[in-house]
């Protein structure tokens, strides 16, 4: 027996444990005490943390439910999912086997600090300057970490790239984030430290690379058993590959109809082969053009009133940043700190990496064509990543502001462009095309992740399937595919999460008395159930029909 108080002090406790082991969490979060500090990665650490899931797994799991609100009762759901996930993959050890474990803290710590700007520029300098000087600690750790029986070549050289572009950050660029005078020299000074751990850290990755024989496939039961427990799924890993080649069958047959219709020709892939040629020439023309899309897609939603916004909501369209080049060649978005008073967003357009070559920045840019765009604005910012992020940060519970799924956030984000889609934002055929492509590729991407974790598809055979099934130029193929091997599970959270919020959609308009489908609906039911829905938070998408429905899910 628990009652309202003391369940919402355990998850104060609970919170408060979860800072203290990570305070590049809590920083993140806005939580400005934490600025100074980085994680303990060493290998006490993890097995502390390990230890410490299962403890409060175990104080959860045995806090029943009668006496909950219903609130309540979801977040005791999202905390026994979110301790169940890590369960699940605590024996898996990634912490031995991915280099980015290490330097990606480092360097999202440092670049969020100036990002954000929550503090005056001179305790921002405190804080980098404080973080800069652990970054050798944090390197060391992850020498002494990493293991060569279960790295995986492909997930070293992956961070390898990554590293590459993190010690030109520290060395070069980080120092101009700040004005000219002292504060400039103490964080050059800084990163310029910083710099020579990553010489010896990149370094020892070349090492590793030639070293690493481990294995990145984590295997059907372990796959299942986070669809069910951590993202509370009915699907098994098999079940999910079946729904995402259905997926892949219908959205072909349905873009040949439209290719046809449009174009005259029915082979789409030739219709937006052609429509690539139409690309932005320069990245600056590139992130002008998504700039553009953005606004035009805010302006849409305040038009039809599909969506209520948060007050003093902005998104800013800018290049992405220099480390995350080398591993994330798409767009991307990170929100305001949950905890701040904060309501920019950040829309990030993918800039090529350092010393790729002009023909490489062509093909990027021809990955942006100009009929592209518009979906991708959608996704990124309105009504997607930035709106649902945004109306959530004001009306989610503190819980929900700290754990949360891509199996909900990027299921929202592809129903964004759905929703603009039937809404008639999309005026070019070539539009929708690009539209239903995006939708086709999240599709393709079920199937090759499952196919990869499952045994049943091997690295080349997957890059081969993205550049003959979407198709993807063979280097943004092959970046996905390292991807998917990094990052298990991922890679399917886009279109399931999508038709998980489509029948939910169903279900709630349904409830509500609307007969003949999404489109006969009055447009205040609409922005009922996207305003509902998305300020839930980035629930696993059983607790999210739960927190739309109520105890009827």
């Amino acid at each position: 027996m628990i009652d309202h108080a003391s369940f919402d002090s355990l998850i104060d406790d609970f919170l408060h444990d979860e800072f203290e082991e990570s305070p590049l969490l809590a920083s993140g979060l806005g939580l400005t005490d934490y600025d100074e500090r980085l994680d303990d990665l060493s290998a006490e650490a993890f097995a502390r943390r390990a230890t410490d899931a299962q403890v409060w797994l175990g104080r959860f799991e045995s806090t029943g439910e009668d006496e909950l609100a219903p609130e309540q009762r979801i977040d005791r759901g999202l905390a026994i999912a979110t301790l169940r996930g890590r369960s699940i993959m605590a024996d898996w050890q990634a912490w031995r086997r991915d280099p980015l474990t290490y330097s990606s803290p480092i360097l999202q710590g440092v670049f969020n600090l100036f990002l954000h700007r929550l503090r005056p520029e001179t305790d921002l300098v405190d804080a980098a300057v404080a973080r800069l000087e652990q970054a050798p600690r944090t390197l060391e750790q992850g020498i002494a970490n990493l293991d060569p029986a279960l790295a995986h070549p492909l997930i070293v050289e992956r961070a390898l790239g990554a590293a590459k572009g993190g010690r030109r950050y520290v060395r070069e660029l980080l120092a101009s984030d700040v004005e000219e005078g002292p504060n400039r020299e103490r964080l050059a000074a800084a990163g310029a430290g910083a710099g020579d751990a990553f010489d010896g850290w990149i370094s020892h990755l070349e090492q590793l690379r030639d070293r690493a024989h481990g294995d990145w496939q984590l295997g059907e039961e372990r796959y299942t058993r986070l669809l069910r427990e951590k993202e509370a799924l009915k699907d098994d890993a098999r079940s999910l590959r079946d729904r995402g080649q259905a997926e892949y069958d219908r959205l072909d047959s349905e873009m040949r109809t439209l290719a046809g219709e449009a174009r005259g020709n029915e082979d789409w892939r030739a219709v937006l082969e052609q429509a690539n040629e139409d690309h932005p020439r320069t990245e600056e023309e590139m992130r002008g053009a998504y700039e553009e899309w953005t606004e035009r897609a805010r302006a849409f939603l305040a038009d039809t009133q599909l969506v209520s916004f948060p007050a003093d909501e902005r998104c800013v369209v800018e290049p992405s940043p220099v480390f995350q080049r080398p591993v994330i060649g798409v767009a991307s978005y990170m929100s305001p700190p949950g905890f701040s008073d904060s309501m920019l967003g950040h829309f990030f357009v993918p800039f090529a990496p350092d010393g790729a070559s002009e023909e490489e920045i062509q093909k990027r840019l021809a990955a942006n064509s100009h009929g592209g765009i518009p979906t991708t604005a959608v996704h990124e910012a309105y009504p997607g990543h930035h709106w649902h992020l945004s109306i959530s940060k004001g009306q989610a519970r503190r819980l929900r502001k700290v754990f949360g799924t891509p199996y909900f956030s990027e299921g929202w984000a592809l129903y964004a462009e759905r929703v603009m889609r039937e809404r008639g934002f999309f005026t070019d055929p070539l539009h929708e095309l690009y539209h239903l492509e995006a939708t086709l590729f999240r599709a393709a991407r079920i199937v090759v992740d499952t196919s990869l974790h499952m045994g049943e598809m091997t690295h080349d055979e997957a890059v081969t399937y993205m550049t003959t099934k979407v198709p993807l130029p063979e280097p943004t193929a092959r970046a996905e595919v390292g991807r998917y091997c990094w990052w298990p599970t991922q890679a399917s959270a886009y279109l399931t999460g999508c038709l998980e919020i489509l029948r939910m959609r169903d279900r709630f308009l349904e409830a509500e008395g609307v007969t003949g489908g999404p489109a006969d609906a009055p447009v205040e039911t609409i922005r009922a159930f996207h305003d509902r829905l998305a300020g839930s938070g980035r629930l696993p998408l059983g607790l999210a029909e739960r927190a739309l429905m109520g105890e009827e899910a």
